[in-house]
């Protein structure tokens, strides 16, 4: 990094003069710690307020950094009065008192995406969306790496963004989340898409009007639009005067899945290869391809190159992951799918009707939405966790549906009901702290549980 374009970049955009700024770094995550390891090697002065007494990363931020104050075990009004700009962790809402009394006052919030993009004239690819992310941007690390770019990912998967410029890469890859988009202005990725909408953390934002508006800011800047012709919310994004790649797998796009005797993906009139070559399960999956060859297309990568990195991509665990084949029945682990759209994607991929294992924490969700694609798609739902009787009552007995206690019971009772060549999906369409660690420890025991069926 060039500390002096660095510090010239943020003074221009943000008024962030290290002689005068005082900057506030608000939430001790794994983005708030990121974001001090990098504001240490430059002269701008920070303190960071974290709500809780003992923030996940305080022990390694002392014994690092012990002359950087730390206000914990709420938000100081005192640690606000004083700074100039507030850098808020993805996982704060701005609607918090402090941080709104700060903002009526002019203090300037920023992000650690503003702070990378800062950072770095290297070309960016941005992705968002409500499903996914993770699995493009990966593809893309793979795809770029193996076009001879050295590509480095990360964002809102894995390695925190700023993190990444630790790394000689010719070309980052960025998953970001509609909190990183909400608080970032800076960004001008080369080439950006959101992947799809649906209804999502609609307990952090006021509603799909608002969630998509916080999605389309990573069209910010003068970079390629890609944009998913499958989905009207996103193609209303299109601005004509800018550069766009479209892609389906509904309709003749830029890239599409042309249907035959063989699925295959299109560029044109161009074969680029069989669906069947994706070692991924469902539709969704066959729009991720497109859309990751539709971004490295934008940026320059060789579609050769592109499609065999494809051919050797394995998925993500918890997403569409094919966990076993017990008795002619084969179980799918998708416990990523912590909200309705992405249950919905994973069951319109099938064929054929499967048994779905759903429930947990639904955010507030209208439940409902999910109800024409599982009297279409299953022939019967076993439901667990927090909301498991409101889904119910939502899904008005379109199909049988059966309650379990705990993932065990669920597995067994998938069990019971299903038949060789039957599907059991594990697509929760709910988040998964009411009962679980995480989604991956969900997912977990969700696998465990089925490989206790031998």
């Amino acid at each position: 990094m060039n500390i002096e374009a660095f510090l010239h970049a943020v003074k221009v955009r943000f008024n962030l003069d290290p002689a005068e700024a005082r900057v506030l770094i608000v939430g001790l995550g794994v983005t708030g710690y990121s974001a001090a390891r990098f504001l240490l090697n430059t002269p701008i002065r920070f303190a960071i307020v974290d709500s809780r007494k003992n923030p996940p990363q305080i022990d390694g931020l002392r014994e690092q950094m012990p002359d950087v104050p730390v206000f914990s075990g709420g938000f100081d009004q005192s640690a606000f009065d004083v700074a100039t700009h507030l850098l808020v962790s993805p996982g704060v809402s701005l609607n918090e008192k402090a941080i709104h009394k700060a903002m009526q006052a002019g203090v300037t919030v920023i992000s650690d995406i503003d702070l990378f993009a800062c950072a770095t004239d290297k070309p960016i690819i941005a992705i968002t969306g409500s499903n996914g992310k993770s699995t493009v941007t990966t593809m893309l690390g793979d795809m770029g790496n193996t076009a001879g770019f050295k590509t480095a990912i990360g964002g809102n998967l894995g390695t925190p963004a700023l993190d990444l410029l630790q790394q000689d890469a010719d070309l980052y890859v960025l998953e970001l989340s509609s909190f990183q988009l909400e608080r970032t202005t800076a960004l001008n990725a080369k080439a950006a898409t959101v992947l799809n909408l649906s209804a999502d953390h609609l307990d952090r934002h006021a509603d799909m009007s608002g969630y998509a508006q916080e999605k389309q800011r990573i069209f910010r800047g003068d970079g390629a639009m890609i944009l998913n012709a499958d989905d009207p919310v996103v193609m209303d994004m299109l601005v004509p005067s800018r550069s766009s790649i479209t892609f389906s797998v509904q309709h003749l796009a830029d890239f599409y899945l042309s249907r035959g005797e063989t699925d295959s993906l299109m560029q044109g009139d161009q074969v680029l290869m069989s669906a069947d070559e994706l070692n991924l399960e469902g539709d969704h999956n066959i729009a991720n391809a497109l859309a990751a060859l539709a971004l490295g297309h934008a940026v320059g990568m060789d579609i050769n190159a592109m499609c065999r990195a494809l051919k050797k991509f394995k998925g993500l665990p918890h997403r569409m992951q094919k966990v076993a084949e017990v008795r002619g029945v084969r179980w799918v682990n998708d416990s990523k799918a912590t909200n309705i759209g992405a249950c919905i994607a994973a069951l319109q991929g099938y064929r054929r009707k499967v048994i779905l294992l759903a429930g947990g924490d639904g955010k507030g969700a209208d439940m409902e939405e999910l109800a024409p694609v599982v009297k279409n798609k299953t022939k019967a739902v076993v439901l667990m966790g927090k909301d498991a009787d409101s889904i119910a009552q939502a899904l008005a007995n379109c199909v049988p549906t059966y309650f379990a206690d705990n993932m065990k019971e669920a597995v067994k009772i998938a069990a019971d009901l299903a038949t060789p060549g039957d599907s059991v999906l594990l697509s929760p369409a709910c988040a998964s702290l009411d009962q679980y660690k995480s989604y991956a420890d969900r997912g977990n025991q969700f696998t465990q549980a089925v490989l206790e069926l031998h």
